[in-house]
């Protein structure tokens, strides 16, 4: 496994602090690697969803952008819609 040293602003670090106190996680950089793991796969979501968004709006099925739906969906997810 690769080491590295990062620093951390006082808040993040007190946070990361916390997690470990509470028994949430064993130490920081199994917290750290939990979050990368997290990002990573929400960044392929928004992978896919963007290709799904771009296949749509090139069928002709619609004539919104893919930022407009995008915006849409997460107003509807945040009740706004």
């Amino acid at each position: 496994m690769a080491r590295q040293s990062i620093s951390f602003t006082e808040p993040n670090d007190e946070w990361l602090k916390a997690q470990v106190n509470s028994k949430e996680y064993s130490s920081k950089s199994e917290l750290v690697n939990d979050l990368i793991r997290q990002a990573r796969n929400q960044q392929i979501q928004v992978d896919w969803i963007s290709a799904k968004l771009e296949k749509a709006e090139k069928s002709g099925f619609t004539t919104d952008t893919k930022e407009t739906i995008l915006a849409k969906s997460k107003a509807m997810l945040n009740g706004k819609l």
